[in-house]
């Protein structure tokens, strides 16, 4: 298991931007896949975005995609998720999650995951 803590979500203007961080305890961070979810009032947890352990592959949800980029600093334990041109429906609590393996599993899963964080509040006002 690995402890997440996310942090640097807000209130934000349409079109405004946001990095949202993710810091993992422990020395295994590295060997991970890292995903961001998020859930909005009465809906389901979606998949937003993903990561592979050595940062080479990515994978976002269409409608995210180029207009946030996810990242990692295996060096620093963390994982980012830039959000760039927010719009209103972008509004939702933000988790991160960490997983093990990446080929031949289905990372926008959340049962893939087995670690998660505590989310933060991200709010896109219009």
């Amino acid at each position: 298991q690995v402890q997440l803590v996310e942090s640097g979500g807000g209130l934000v203007q349409a079109g405004g931007s946001l990095r949202l961080s993710c810091a993992a305890s422990g020395r295994t961070f590295s060997m991970y896949g890292m995903g961001w979810f998020r859930q909005a009032p009465g809906k389901e947890r979606e998949f937003v975005a993903a990561i592979q352990w050595s940062g080479k592959n990515t994978d976002y949800i269409d409608s995210v995609k180029g207009r946030f980029t996810i990242s990692r600093d295996n060096a620093k334990s963390t994982v980012y998720l830039q959000m760039n041109s927010l719009k209103p429906e972008d509004t939702a609590v933000y988790y991160c999650a960490a997983k093990v393996g990446w080929y031949g599993s289905n990372w926008r899963l959340a049962g893939e995951y087995h670690s998660w964080g505590q989310g933060t509040q991200v709010t896109v006002s219009s």
